[in-house]
């Protein structure tokens, strides 16, 4: 069968769009009109002539779940049935993983299942996170205002993502050029420059000699050297799996200068947008608690809010076990208690993350002018003194020539 686009009119006058497997174009049309959609514009659509990769079939990105929400919350508002929203957006989505999804949720939810517990049984799509807001969205009778929040929510996280990325992208990139080209230098051309000097019948400069000794020994041990990173980084990844190991390397990180503090601050954002939007949807506290912990990305900032969810359990508030972790910065926890205090937790929380969210993209604008000058030091330092040391002998040769 061949794919449909189309666009049409809801029987509340708003416009909608999708995509449908059928076999021919007047298919498509009886289809919408049972659905109660007025067609507009029918048109098949393309083959994708793309190649798939592999590793990337069934992967659901948090852009394409970000849509996916805003969509969904976008129509249900506009009243059109959930069954019927389901159906839309599973025949309208390209990524075929993801259409599988939607449309085996679209068929629990016509057997009886509700919303939340058809959603539940794909964890890997969508996380507790999402279940729970959703759950409460239909207890509540307001699915439409929390798959609202649920796509912002997505939303701010992938933008809090892609600023921690763009900051990363460009030392990564710079290291890895210089260590590629410190690479070939010591393998392939400073053992041109060795063989050239051992005809000049005189002694080389120290750092000439420091340098084809440093060659000598890449050439000698280059895989040697290749498989005890390798084994290195998986070793650390093995002990950051372990509970001792993760709490070690997290409190160390967190130690860090300029990388702790906006470690720090990532993690208080996410805290605070994970907890006042589950608060503000009505997500029981003790529960959006277990979530927040789940999703912190720290084990020292998982273990404070562990130990805050345990002092709401016997009564007593969030701040003070927040305040005695000494993790969270001091206006966090005041805010927390003012939030408290004037039943008001939820907006604080927001607020929180919003102030948050804009020294994050401080912190990752002053690390970036921290590391350029940084970078620009150890390339100096280190390609430019191989080079120097490679042309020493060449200038000393001069010297005799020239004397």
């Amino acid at each position: 069968m061949a794919k449909f686009m189309w666009e049409g009119k809801t029987r509340v006058g708003g416009t909608t769009a999708g995509e449908i497997e059928a076999p021919n174009e007047a298919f498509v049309i009886a289809q919408l009109r049972r659905q109660q959609i007025v067609p507009v514009k029918v048109k098949q659509k393309p083959r994708d002539l793309s190649i798939k990769l592999p590793w990337r079939r069934g992967k659901v990105s948090r852009r394409e779940l970000a849509i996916f929400t805003r969509q969904f919350a976008t129509m249900i508002d506009a009243g059109l049935p959930l069954v019927q929203c389901l159906d839309i957006l599973g025949m309208q989505q390209e990524n075929q993983g993801f259409k599988q999804v939607i449309l085996k949720v679209k068929e629990d939810v016509e057997t009886g299942s509700t919303f939340a517990d058809a959603l539940g049984k794909h964890p890997i799509v969508f996380d507790e996170l999402f279940v729970n807001l959703v759950a409460a969205g239909e207890v509540g009778g307001i699915l439409d205002t929390i798959l609202a929040r649920l796509a912002a929510y997505i939303e701010k996280a992938m933008k809090l993502a892609k600023q921690i990325k763009s900051a990363m992208v460009y030392p990564s990139t710079i290291l890895a050029v210089a260590l590629i080209v410190t690479t070939v230098l010591l393998v392939y051309v400073i053992p041109i420059f060795g063989e050239m000097f051992s005809d000049f019948g005189q002694d080389l400069p120290a750092p000439t000699l420091v340098v084809l000794a440093v060659s000598a020994y890449t050439r000698k041990y280059f895989l040697v050297g290749v498989a005890a990173i390798v084994l290195m980084v998986l070793g650390i990844r093995w002990y950051y799996k372990q509970e001792d190991g993760r709490r070690r390397i997290d409190r160390l990180l967190l130690r860090m200068p300029v990388l702790g503090d906006l470690i720090r601050k990532i993690a208080v954002a996410r805290f605070a947008r994970t907890l006042g939007t589950m608060v503000s949807s009505g997500v029981p506290i003790l529960e959006s608690m277990d979530i927040v912990a789940k999703s912190a990305g720290n084990k020292i900032i998982e273990e404070a809010v562990v130990r805050a969810r345990a002092s709401i359990s016997e009564g007593k508030t969030i701040a003070d076990p927040l305040a005695e972790s000494k993790v969270f910065p001091v206006m966090v926890t005041q805010m927390v208690a003012v939030g408290e205090a004037t039943g008001a937790l939820d907006a604080m929380l927001n607020k929180i993350a919003d102030f948050y969210d804009d020294e994050v993209d401080s912190a990752v604008g002053a690390l970036t002018s921290l590391l350029e000058p940084m970078l620009m030091i150890f390339l100096g330092v280190v390609i430019g003194g191989l080079v120097i040391a490679m042309y020493l002998p060449i200038f000393k040769l001069a010297g005799v020539v020239g004397g």
